[in-house]
């Protein structure tokens, strides 16, 4: 296995570079080496995790040879970073954009087996690139819950719907809107749990309706003691790992169809799909007599059976079974 360091774009050189895929840690010199250890030890498969990685694809394509390449899209960069550009109209933001969409394209070309997350994914690659997914894997999240009775004093009490994110764009937007349009008008706190979330503090906080944590060192005392999980999201590409993460500990979600992105065929089990505002509130508002479990064994079921490392691993050995 060969890990990439990623290195910052700080010179109109390096800007270059960028340009021509050597993005993420993919250099002249990490080339030359993934290209030596292939040949060297006659590998004949190679598996890139990230499509922002497709000089990779490119440079072992060129070298010839019984090389299988497939490529892990994470998102349709693409359509991800088109999303910060809006959010965000920044030079910087410009040239993230066009550098990952340059190498994206390298990874579709030069791929022979394409895994995405999702078919919203697939047919975003195929109006892109003109090329879709040749597997769908959903996304796989490390199981990172050792307790169903992790629960202390720390969190407060009082019943409380979670948002758990980090503050990039999609995130902020979404929490920001759920304040303005959701938060007064349901009968419980909502509690805002991300690195970086700290920042919005001043300006979404409100006494005994909202209350922003920013980052935490355990997630599993929230997740268990909230009455569910929310997902306002409305931009963004590939799967919400958001989603996996509650239904890893046993916990409902009520999300917009974006959230629930590549989650869809699970979306009845998993919780509830909200349109607008109106439907959060009567999702939210209706479970109030409703004694829900802190942790419900059989949404945990859906992660274990879906978005498991081992469930992974079975969908993998597909892909990479044979050229």
């Amino acid at each position: 296995m060969v890990e990439l360091e990623p290195t910052p774009v700080r010179t109109p050189a390096a800007v270059v570079a960028a340009m021509n895929g050597h993005i993420d840690g993919v250099s002249r010199a990490s080339l030359i080496a993934i290209l030596k250890m292939v040949q060297e030890n006659r590998i004949t498969q190679v598996f890139i995790d990230g499509s922002n990685m497709g000089e990779v694809a490119a440079a072992l394509r060129s070298q010839g040879g019984p090389v299988k390449i497939t490529t892990f899209f994470h998102n349709v960069e693409a359509r991800f970073f088109l999303g910060s550009l809006r959010a965000s109209w920044t030079p910087r933001a410009l040239l993230v954009l066009i550098a990952n969409y340059l190498a994206e394209r390298k990874a579709v070309k030069h791929s022979d087996v394409i895994i995405a997350l999702s078919e919203a994914d697939s047919r975003g690659l195929e109006r892109t690139y003109g090329r879709g997914a040749s597997l769908i894997s959903p996304l796989a999240l490390r199981d990172q819950m050792t307790s169903t009775q992790d629960v202390d004093g720390d969190i407060g009490r009082g019943a409380y719907v979670l948002f758990v994110g980090g503050a990039f764009y999609a995130n902020k937007a979404g929490i920001v809107w759920f304040v303005d349009n959701v938060a007064p008008r349901i009968d419980c706190e909502t509690v805002v749990v991300g690195r970086g979330m700290e920042e919005l503090k001043p300006d979404l906080e409100r006494p005994g309706k909202v209350r922003i944590v920013g980052g935490v060192k355990s997630l599993s005392q929230w997740y268990f003691g909230a009455k569910l999980v929310i997902a306002p999201i409305f931009d963004g590409s590939g799967m919400k790992t958001k989603v996996a993460e509650a239904l890893m500990f046993g916990k409902k979600i009520a999300g917009t169809p974006e959230a629930f992105s590549g989650y869809e065929d699970i979306a009845a089990r998993a919780g509830w799909i909200c349109k607008n505002s109106d439907d959060f509130v009567a999702t939210i508002n209706s479970l109030g007599g409703v004694s829900l479990p802190s942790f419900d064994p059989n949404v945990r079921a859906l992660y274990e059976e879906r978005y498991s490392y081992p469930a992974a691993r079975a969908r993998y050995a597909q892909a990479l079974g044979g050229r």
